[in-house]
């Protein structure tokens, strides 16, 4: 009796780790390299335009314009990267 309540206790927690390991949202597969890359606030992609991402990083701007585009088009492209990914 004891063994049963033992083992079923076991089986619980390894079903409820197994189900709290998963995401808690839908995965999406269909970013554009620009979103699946993208530093948050920072409207530059490394990508497209190097110069201009790392001087944004270096004044500490942040603009999240870009940051809700992705959010809204997973797979939006910014202008300057047209053409190179």
């Amino acid at each position: 009796m004891k063994t049963t309540i033992l083992l079923a206790a076991v089986t619980m927690a390894m079903t409820a780790g197994s189900a709290m390991a998963r995401p808690a949202g839908p995965v999406n597969y269909g970013q554009s390299v620009y979103c699946a890359t993208r530093e948050a606030g920072n409207p530059h992609s490394r990508l497209c335009d190097y110069m201009a991402w790392s001087g944004w990083r270096r004044r500490g701007g942040w603009d999240a314009s870009l940051d809700n585009a992705c959010l809204m088009n997973p797979r939006f492209v910014p202008n300057e990267c047209n053409g190179r990914l």
